[in-house]
């Protein structure tokens, strides 16, 4: 007998396929729309200004300043020129930092966004919203947050660096191991989840054999929708608290402390939540955050967070932070505990 339980979809449209890039026009008038803002990192405002040429008379402009963490100044200053173009809509072409960027736009003016994904993060079908403020970053979750179209080209994923792709990749998978054993999953959020990492596992290695296979770029593209999604639709746990921290208050690159915390996180859930993680963990050997920690280093992610620069001074702070307003965790969060993993990621130490 399935168990009672509640699921709630995002209304998104999803464009997938090699190509799709060239539905972005119609994509931005079946909003409603004819002034789109277009947004992206400083290092891809060479593309950004591409999409806009193409674009014409439906691009009212372009905002190059997207900043990971999304701070809270770079939004204000993109919600100044949103006004002053004249913009109805948001195109955010990029990965995690432009994608936030847009969403923060949308939390404060409600405007349509649509999404070009270039990277493997998955918060582009999550009405999430991390942002950075005073050397904290806090998150929100809301209707408008979500972007209204997301579009998957693999052929804008080719070029994204090796390095770049296992780590954003790996922090897709973060979504769907929290999803597993999140205070609301459900059977259709976790069966997502397992496909999702299933993709990923498959992908990954290919990328990085041959980082100019179509076909491991399009099947990354999908495991990091499917990962997405189920974190759209259920709420974060430890995993997600430790690396706002660090990604927030030191300063860390989002994608590869996403890649280095999974293993220990999973593992300090791992009893806990035992049951709920064992197709993940079967997955993976039998044990997952042993085999997630073999899994990353197998394809050069990052295993350590003194390579990123993290202090080993900082950690007794990380563990203080990390553990003041917690969220729901399946297993308690003890300040102890916290701090014995956080050695570990510091250290590169394989999760027992």
């Amino acid at each position: 007998m399935v168990a009672s339980f509640q699921y709630n979809i995002g209304p998104a449209r999803v464009i997938f396929g090699p190509g799709s890039l060239g539905q972005l026009a119609d994509a931005i008038t079946g909003q409603g729309c004819k002034r789109a803002l277009i947004l992206s990192t400083p290092h891809q405002s060479a593309e950004a200004e591409g999409i806009a040429a193409a674009l014409g008379p439906l691009s009212a402009g372009l905002f190059t300043d997207a900043t990971m963490h999304t701070p809270v100044d770079v939004t204000e200053r993109a919600m100044a020129t949103y006004r002053a173009v004249g913009a109805d809509c948001v195109v955010s072409f990029g990965g995690g930092s432009t994608i936030g960027l847009g969403k923060a736009i949308a939390y404060r003016n409600d405007a349509p966004q649509i999404v070009v994904a270039t990277t493997y993060a998955g918060s582009e079908v999550t009405p999430i919203l991390g942002q950075t403020e005073n050397g904290e970053k806090t998150t929100v979750r809301a209707a408008s947050i979500l972007p209204e179209v997301v579009i998957y080209d693999p052929e804008l994923t080719v070029g994204l660096p090796v390095a770049m792709s296992v780590s954003s990749g790996i922090n897709a998978m973060a979504h769907a191991v929290e999803g597993l054993y999140a205070r609301d999953s459900n059977p259709i959020s976790s069966m997502m989840a397992i496909e999702g990492l299933r993709a990923l596992k498959q992908a990954l290695p290919r990328i990085l054999n041959e980082p100019q296979d179509l076909g491991a770029r399009g099947g990354a593209l999908y495991g990091a929708w499917l990962c997405g999604t189920v974190l759209g639709t259920v709420g974060m746990a430890l995993h997600h608290k430790l690396c706002h921290t660090l990604g927030g208050s030191f300063d860390l690159p989002h994608s590869e402390t996403h890649a280095i915390v999974l293993p220990h996180s999973a593992a300090y859930n791992g009893h806990a939540a035992a049951d709920e993680l064992k197709s993940a963990a079967d997955l993976f050997g039998g044990s997952l955050g042993a085999g997630l920690y073999d899994f990353a280093a197998s394809i050069n992610a990052p295993t350590a967070l003194r390579d990123l620069g993290m202090k080993e001074a900082d950690l007794d702070r990380a563990a203080d932070l990390a553990t003041r307003n917690p969220y729901w965790n399946p297993r308690p969060i003890e300040r102890q505990a916290i701090r014995a993993l956080l050695q570990n990621a510091w250290e590169g130490a394989r999760p027992q």
